[in-house]
């Protein structure tokens, strides 16, 4: 039997003692890395507090860097750049960190790393592979208040939201710990006479993770769990708005004993992403964010033979029959157009009002103007304020364009003032009614705190109308009519969908299935289909019957014979 080196074996025997309480199997496979010395952090993001609770949590400290470390190889490290990227709190303009924009060097050495761990990480089975994040979900989960308060303080959403950002990021871990099920292959026995045919799921190698600003925790946690699970090691791009929330996962990661170099955190803007499409040791790349980037990145990804999946923006669509239950639907609405300040792109903003729930919108208009702007960290904050340079600004002038092409803006929500934040990026909740195709405000994505409303006749209406619209990620239709509710799950033309349900984000034992112009690849995010992206299937033709043939075949092979 083969054995453990003397320096991975206390590593091994450690982490599942401590966190399964079972035997170790460890020792039962070969398991060599060339970096095996355990590597300690020393310019860690916000540095962490090694008293760790009998639950086997980590105090992290939520607040930045004045400069955001790169991450590699195990360690926390500085960049030798002299180019950075500044990450603004959105709630006063303050610069709360400095990104770098990693050398190219730096770049080829983080993959140089990952690449060497790779190579014995694809051949540890995946139920030892599992063992890691068995451990680092826990983690996760007692640290969620803490990677909630960084997430609020760069990209500014309320605390309650950060911390749903986390949790559906979570839950990804946990259901990468059953990674073994979805890996496995298929086989015939006989498919002809003395001939079997089997197939595995083989990892790809080294993969990338290019992620948004506004899931600064669950997009990455869309990512590498998985493709760690599958035998890959991973290189991720964290948003240079939002860098934070990832390097305090980072930190965790390290106290599982994580191999050093199965997961780099590398940072930069546009030149960063490009050497992830074109390097040659990067097998996949994984991208969430906006149509733009998100169709450059598919084309030079794919450009040099790699898959690639992007998830990208989308007008989702709400339909609301006069039937459905009025308190519940109008509370559903509100809080998927207005929650996170808009900045989803699974948010509700078209609402198709079909025929009497017309009469509903005074309704909507009553509780939209009682909701509170101000900063995420006050927890009485509805709507918080929007992220990034420029999205005040542009989120206003879709409000102008669409009360220059024609519809009513009933609830404004430009020139808002908050107390206490003068320089906020704030824009109230913001009605529109009359809206049409066509418009600007509606062909084109806001991403922000607008809620656009359009009458409709009759479902068959309201059905084409979403159909009729470019992107696909998701809708919702609101009724108490089961009739209704199939004929409109048949008939739409969008991924993900919704009933009696604003935001119908797939749980990870399913895959986020948006479509249309919301998505570019092949593969999408987590379950089955994650797996399969991550994975490539390498498919075996075994011949072990009698070998009593004295003559050459040259006729293609047949399964009768």
């Amino acid at each position: 039997t083969l054995k453990l080196t003397n320096k991975m074996l206390p590593r091994c025997n450690r982490l599942v003692s401590k966190s399964l309480h079972t035997p170790s199997l460890f020792t039962q496979t070969k398991y060599t890395f060339a970096q095996q010395n355990k590597l300690k952090s020393t310019v860690g993001p916000g540095g962490v507090d090694e008293q760790k609770s009998t639950t086997g949590s980590v105090k992290l400290n939520p607040k930045p860097k004045d400069i955001t470390p790169l991450f590699m190889n195990g360690e926390f490290i500085d960049s030798k750049t002299n180019k950075y990227l500044n990450v603004i709190d959105p709630a006063t303009q303050d610069v709360v960190t400095k990104v770098p924009e990693m050398t190219q060097d730096e770049f080829n050495l983080t993959v140089a790393g990952a690449v060497e761990a790779q190579k014995e990480w694809g051949h540890l089975p995946v139920s030892m592979r599992q063992r890691f994040l068995f451990k680092y979900q826990e983690l996760v989960r007692n640290a969620q208040q803490e990677i909630a308060e960084s997430i609020t303080l760069e990209h500014g959403k309320t605390v309650a939201d950060s911390l749903g950002d986390v949790f559906r990021g979570l839950e990804v871990i946990e259901q990468s710990c059953n990674a073994a099920v979805p890996m496995m292959g298929e086989t015939s026995r006989d498919v002809a006479r003395g001939i079997d045919t089997y197939s595995y799921k083989e990892p790809l190698g080294v993969v990338a993770g290019i992620c948004p600003f506004n899931f600064p925790a669950m997009i990455p946690l869309w990512m590498f769990p998985v493709a760690l699970a599958t035998g890959n090691a991973m290189i991720l791009k964290p948003s240079e708005r939002t860098p934070t929330a990832t390097m305090l996962l980072m930190e965790l990661l390290q106290k599982v004993d994580l191999p050093p170099g199965l997961v780099q955190v590398v940072h930069g803007g546009v030149d960063c992403v490009n050497q992830i499409c074109d390097h040659p040791d990067i097998k996949a790349v994984s991208f969430v964010g906006s149509n733009k980037a998100g169709e450059h990145i598919h084309q030079r990804a794919t450009g040099t033979n790699k898959r690639a999946q992007c998830n990208m923006g989308a007008k989702n669509h709400g339909t609301v029959l006069p039937d459905a239950d009025k308190k519940a639907t109008l509370n559903a609405l509100i809080g998927a157009a207005f929650g996170s300040t808009g900045q989803r792109c699974m948010a509700l903003p078209v609402v198709l009002m079909v025929g009497e729930a017309n009469k509903w919108i005074d309704d909507i208009l009553k509780i939209a103007k009682g909701l509170k702007v101000g900063p995420g960290c006050d927890p009485t904050t509805d709507v918080a304020p929007l992220n990034g340079p420029g999205s005040k600004e542009r989120v206003e002038a879709y409000i102008q364009s669409a009360i220059d092409e024609g519809a009513n803006v009933v609830l404004d929500g430009r020139g808002v003032k908050v107390d206490g934040y003068p320089n906020g990026n704030f824009v109230g909740p913001t009605i529109i009614t009359g809206v049409e195709p066509g418009m600007k405000c509606y062909d084109e994505e806001i991403f922000g705190p607008v809620m656009l409303i359009k009458s409709c006749a009759t479902l068959d209406e309201a059905i084409t109308v979403t159909n009729n619209n470019a992107y696909g990620n998701g809708c919702a239709i609101f009724t108490n009519n089961g009739p209704a509710a199939r004929k409109y799950e048949r008939e739409v033309n969008i991924g993900q969908i919704g009933i009696n349900l604003p935001i119908p984000v797939p749980l990870p034992m399913f895959s986020f299935t948006g479509g249309k112009n919301s998505y570019r690849g092949g593969g999408n995010f987590y379950g089955k289909q994650g797996v399969n992206f991550y994975t490539y299937t390498k498919t075996i033709t075994a011949n072990w019957k009698e070998f009593s043939d004295d003559k050459i075949q040259f006729a293609f092979p047949r399964s009768d014979q």
